[in-house]
């Protein structure tokens, strides 16, 4: 077709997977286009995806928001700080929510023009194989006709909805509607003891909201070193999160001011709660619905899910796929990564993630962060390994700070000292895991992070007792 516009690379979402990917390619040399439909308020072009518009990003911008409240009505006093006649301004807190989306929709809109990655306001979709690769059309403000030698599919994931309760994100709420609450509600309940059930609980009953978890697994973070988890329970529930475990979830009733949920509690008693709001948080879903995959033969398994092997290739020739659409961990950073690697990979060059290296992280107060395997997971593998804590209790910085809740957790092989996995619940941990990252690439063992020298007074010396916890020679505890 004449108006066709022809590109090396097409890759489909813009979203941490897909910018970052296009990006990439961009300065591998390819001709690259980006299609991303996610729209801002007034319709024009929020690229980002779910993390920046939905997720990672307005999340952490309401959890600082939030803690900054409740540091001033809690702890300022304890510093000398008297806050007279504290109120919450919700609709101020929410604009600058909005304003740092917006700063970062802006930010991929210049990095693309930074880079020469064309830009696609709209949704993608196959149209068909064409002569040296395949055809997309682009429906929405930014239609057009494309051809690609290699498409990337990065269109990330959607909430999953509970049967018989669908979002309206005014009173079932998905992560959407969760950032977005006009009042604080009095009652809050959160089906979904995870990453974006247990931060969102976290925002609201910072600013007043009785917030209720309810869990359906009977141990709180299962995929969580259970030390670490054990930790993070007794410390959440001193806030003032109420979790209950073990549930099974019944009816779900919605009102016109708020929702009736009955459930099953782990001792088997029938349960019956009324909150005003809902948040549902119980995982999410591959965003392949519309994608086309069915015209040109694109492989789904049965969750929806991009078939593809250790190289994010799918089974039709230079087509690849990467993030949330794929297997593996639904993270921004892992989504990231993949994106680079593939896009080295069609360079002819070694692109290469490392899944084991892959640090989690939860942004409540106190943070949770680990990397590698959990004490429980090692012990079923049947893994020799010594462990190593240092509380934060015992941190110079930590007490200055006023937050010396939770520690750091070495675990390294009995035989070889080699690290396998590092877990932390305290201040900073989101920032403190990546020493642990770097070690573990390198295949460090605890006795080198222990020799090396850190800061004083600095949250890191943490990290450094606790490699010296290993060997049972913690030097301040």
């Amino acid at each position: 077709m004449s108006d066709t516009k022809n590109f090396d690379v097409v890759v489909i979402g813009g979203g941490p997977g897909g910018y970052i990917a296009a990006i990439r390619a961009a300065q591998l040399g390819f001709s690259v286009a980006c299609v991303d439909e996610w729209s801002n308020a007034k319709g024009g072009p929020a690229p980002g995806g779910t993390c920046t518009n939905v997720g990672c990003i307005p999340s952490k911008a309401l959890l600082q928001s939030s803690e900054h409240f409740e540091h001033a009505g809690h702890s300022f006093a304890e510093h000398g700080i008297d806050v007279a006649g504290l109120t919450l301004n919700l609709p101020q807190m929410l604009k600058r929510k909005d304003q740092v989306v917006k700063q970062n929709n802006e930010g991929i809109l210049y990095l693309f023009k930074k880079n020469k990655v064309t830009f696609f306001h709209g949704r993608a979709t196959f149209a068909g194989a064409a002569e040296g690769g395949y055809t997309l059309s682009v429906t929405g403000p930014g239609a057009a006709t494309l051809s690609a030698k290699h498409v990337i599919v990065a269109t990330g994931s959607n909430a999953r909805e509970l049967p018989g309760a669908p979002f309206d994100e005014k009173i079932i709420l998905s992560n959407t509607g969760a950032l977005a609450i006009d009042a604080v509600p009095g009652k809050l309940g959160v089906i979904g003891a995870g990453v974006i059930g247990l931060e969102m609980g976290s925002v609201w009953r910072r600013v007043g909201a009785d917030v209720t978890v309810l869990e359906g697994l009977p141990t709180f973070l299962g995929a969580v070193d259970e030390q670490i988890a054990k930790e993070a329970h007794k410390l959440f529930t001193k806030q003032g999160l109420k979790i209950s475990l073990g549930v099974k979830i019944g009816t779900i009733t919605k009102h016109d001011n708020g929702v009736t949920v009955e459930y099953t509690d782990a001792a088997g008693a029938a349960q019956k709660a009324e909150y005003d709001r809902l948040i549902i948080s119980i995982g999410r879903v591959p965003n392949t619905i519309g994608l086309g995959a069915e015209v040109v033969g694109l492989a789904l398994d049965e969750r929806g899910f991009i078939n593809v092997d250790g190289e994010c290739k799918t089974n039709l020739p230079n087509v690849w796929a990467v993030g949330d659409v794929v297997r593996g961990p639904m993270l921004a950073h892992k989504a990231e990564e993949e994106g680079v690697a593939v896009a080295e990979r069609i360079a002819g060059q070694h692109g290469h993630v490392n899944f084991n290296t892959i640090p989690w992280v939860i942004y409540t107060s106190p943070e949770i962060a680990w990397v590698g395997q959990t004490e429980q997971q090692l012990k079923a593998a049947g893994i020799a390994y010594k462990a190593g804590t240092f509380p934060f209790l015992a941190n110079g910085r930590a007490r200055a700070l006023g937050d010396t809740s939770g520690m750091v957790k070495f675990l390294a092989d009995a035989t070889t000292d080699e690290i396998l996995g590092v877990h932390i619940v305290g201040p900073m941990a989101s920032e403190l895991i990546s020493e642990a990252v770097v070690a573990m690439e390198f295949r460090a063992s605890s006795e080198d992070i222990a020799r090396i020298c850190h800061a004083h007074p600095s949250l890191s010396e943490a990290t450094k007792e606790a490699a010296l916890a290993v060997d049972k020679r913690s030097l301040n505890f």
